[in-house]
């Protein structure tokens, strides 16, 4: 998201003639997955795909997010279809997150006490040099090209995790998928956010 974020806010001022009230609400519609991200992970945890938790929802995450920003590239010429696709952007990369995050916690748990925070460490490392790099190229890449060219190079990127995702080691799972699961997760979450000393 970072490497197309100048790219969006003058697509969406200039190209679209948005106003600023117009971009905050088209931003607050794309911020929406975030606000569900556990419910990503439940999913993910109770409906394995094809036998695994893990590997699926991340290659069908970096497909939808290519596909978003190819289409931002191409056919996005209204503040509905923008809005669409940014939101799209946008759930790709928080499935991915969560995904990202429950491996990271499976890989721990195999790590000693002592290592199993270093782990964490690396992946908050590498995500916040990869803010500060896209956060220069963001710029840099806007002075030479056009946005869509700009759009249509952050598209490689989430295909890029997607052919990635190919090689995570994960052990299939041997139950069938169970909605019930998910359902007493969720019950389960909503039993810890009720309770007065979370709130």
């Amino acid at each position: 998201l970072g490497l197309a974020r100048l790219a969006v806010s003058f697509f969406l001022k200039d190209e679209l003639a948005l106003t600023p009230a117009e971009v905050s609400a088209l931003m607050g519609i794309a911020a929406l997955p975030w606000i569900v991200k556990p419910l990503f992970g439940f999913i993910s945890d109770g409906l394995p795909i094809l036998g695994y938790r893990r590997r699926p929802y991340l290659i069908l995450s970096g497909f939808l997010g290519s596909a978003a920003w190819v289409s931002l590239a191409t056919v996005v010429h209204t503040a509905w279809a923008a809005t669409a696709a940014i939101a799209l952007s946008s759930l790709s990369v928080a499935v991915s997150d969560v995904i990202v995050d429950s491996l990271v916690v499976e890989r721990a748990r195999s790590e000693s006490m002592s290592d199993a925070g270093s782990l964490q460490s690396l992946s908050w490392g590498a995500s916040a040099l990869g803010g500060l790099i896209t956060a220069y190229f963001s710029g840099y890449l806007l002075e030479h090209f056009s946005n869509r060219t700009v759009f249509g190079i952050t598209a490689i990127f989430p295909l890029i995790v997607s052919i990635v995702a190919w090689i995570i080691a994960e052990s299939p799972v041997i139950e069938r998928p169970d909605f019930s699961t998910v359902s007493d997760q969720i019950k389960q979450l909503k039993k810890a956010v009720t309770q007065k000393a979370i709130w």
